[in-house]
C-alpha cells in the first residue's frame, strides 16, 4: 500500500528556514501529483503547494508565495518542501499528500493517501 513519511520538522526561529522531507513507498511515485498541506489547531487543513508528475508545473498558497519552494526528486521518490523566511503564522503540522494522475488538486479531499505528519512550530 502507498506509503507516505513526512520528516524534517522541528523549531525555527521566525526568519529561518526549515526543508521537509516525503518518503514515498508502494507507489509508482512519477505517476503521482503530490501536495503539502498544513493544519493548525483549530482550523481546517488547507493546502500549501503542489507539484504535477513531473516536477515541472509547481502551484502556491498565496501565503507562501516567494517563500516556499515545492520540488521532488522522482528518482529517490521523495517529495521536498524548502521553507524561508519563516513565520510565527506557519507554525502547524505540516502534511505530504499523494494524488494518481496528471491533474493538480488543491483540496484535501482530492487526494487519497497522506502521511502522518511532523510538526513545524515557528517562534516570534
Amino acid at each position: 500500500q502507498v506509503q507516505l513519511v513526512e520528516s524534517g520538522g522541528g523549531l525555527a526561529q521566525a526568519g529561518g528556514s526549515l526543508r521537509l522531507a516525503c518518503a514515498a513507498s508502494g507507489l509508482t511515485f512519477s505517476s503521482y501529483a503530490m501536495g503539502w498541506f498544513r493544519q493548525s489547531p483549530g482550523k481546517e487543513r488547507e493546502f500549501v503547494a503542489a507539484i504535477s508528475r513531473s516536477g515541472s508545473s509547481t502551484y502556491y498558497a498565496d501565503s507562501v508565495k516567494g517563500r516556499f519552494t515545492i520540488s521532488r526528486d522522482n528518482a529517490k521518490n521523495t517529495l521536498y518542501l524548502q521553507m524561508d523566511s519563516l513565520k510565527f503564522e506557519d507554525t502547524a503540522v505540516y502534511y505530504c499528500a499523494a494524488r494518481y494522475g496528471v491533474r493538480i488538486a488543491f483540496a484535501p479531499d482530492e487526494y487519497a493517501s497522506w502521511g502522518q505528519g511532523t510538526q513545524v512550530t515557528v517562534s516570534s
